[in-house]
């Protein structure tokens, strides 16, 4: 093994990276910080306050900015969240600038906010910057201010690299590994099983009327992060089958995917990855989804089904031929493709290229 390295890694200042997650995004970091450490490398992470102390590293707390009344009053002054996540960036990376060289090798950027990019230039220390999303105009903006930008970016999925290719043309495609060791498989049973975050883009209301065409039971799970959106479309679907398990742990919704026949997928946009994807085929359990993003990526004939997007008639009718697959096949793809081994080993081989 290499030498242990000095790794920053930047998470969302938004939500805390600790269970229940808020999403696939603070699951993720989760998962690179834990491995990282594991494998004897020094990793402070900057996260949102709440974040999960067995992680055994530091985290760097949000302050927010103590503003003027003046300041306060003024027309072009921001919501208070957006500036306590500005002042928060701001704040790391003029801590990074001033010595950070002499106290790490390499910072690893997984945030959605353009400060980490546009600083990177001040930094005496390599950055890398991990795509998780389609392009924002923030961070075109921060690439583009440079004449030439000396961060290193990787993306999720071939898809979201494409997507990045006029701003980030040499995007290395690392895609998110998953612990297979806490997504077991499980034994199947009489539901089908949607997980995720209650937004608009995640199109829960699809994967609801899909099972009541198909005819089979639901369980709902993941995070409200839309109340009004839950409230007028998700909400009047449940009961006659259709029931929503809440916020859940690591462990009880890979139990309650697990026991799941099917695993539906329903993004109402392009999905840069799709990581409940992921989770479904480590539990054994194959997945019906829309062909959106990088779904196309993850699944093959052996472990899923596409319908087309937002047709929850045409996902419903895949569904008899997505019970009779292979649940060993759904394990096995997850193994090869989804590996949190080849996610640390690829990420590693940048830091160690990059470093001085």
């Amino acid at each position: 093994m290499s030498a242990p390295l000095r790794i920053v890694l930047i998470a969302s200042a938004r939500f805390p990276v600790g269970e229940p997650f808020a999403g696939g995004l603070e699951a993720h970091t989760w998962t690179l910080a834990k491995t990282l450490s594991e494998r004897g490398h020094h990793v402070e992470l900057f996260a949102a306050p709440g974040s999960d102390s067995t992680l055994k590293v530091h985290e760097l707390p949000v302050h927010r900015p103590v503003l003027s009344t003046a300041a306060r009053a003024d027309v072009s002054m921001p919501d208070a969240v957006w500036m306590a996540e500005h002042h928060a960036y701001l704040r790391l990376m003029l801590d990074l600038a001033r010595d950070g060289e002499r106290r790490f090798d390499v910072v690893h950027n997984n945030s959605l906010h353009h400060l980490p990019v546009a600083m990177a230039p001040a930094l005496r220390l390599p950055v890398v910057t991990t795509l998780h999303t389609p392009p924002t105009p923030w961070l075109e903006s921060a690439v583009q201010a440079q004449e030439r930008c000396p961060v290193t970016f990787t993306a999720v999925s071939a898809h979201t690299a494409e997507a990045w290719h006029a701003t980030a043309p040499g995007a290395r495609v690392i895609r998110n590994g998953i612990d297979t060791r806490l997504w077991s498989p499980g034994p199947g049973g009489p539901y089908l099983v949607w997980s995720g975050r209650l937004v608009p883009e995640k199109g829960a209301h699809l994967a609801a009327e899909a099972a009541r065409k198909a005819g089979w039971p639901l369980r709902m799970a993941g995070p409200m992060g839309d109340p009004r959106y839950f409230a007028d479309r998700v909400e009047p679907l449940l009961g006659d089958g259709v029931e929503y398990m809440g916020h859940l742990g690591r462990d009880d919704l890979a139990r309650l995917v697990g026991g799941a026949a099917v695993a539906l997928v329903t993004p109402c946009w392009d999905e840069p990855y799709g990581l409940v994807v992921a989770e479904a085929l480590a539990c054994g359990t194959p997945v019906c989804g829309f062909d959106r993003g990088a779904l196309g990526e993850i699944l093959t004939p052996d472990c899923g089904r596409l319908a087309p997007a937002d047709d929850a008639a045409a996902l419903a009718a895949l569904v008899p031929e997505a019970v009779r697959l292979d649940r060993r096949a759904a394990r096995e793809r997850a193994e090869h493709f989804c590996s949190l081994d080849t996610m640390a080993e690829r990420y590693t081989a940048i830091y160690e290229e990059l470093a001085p």
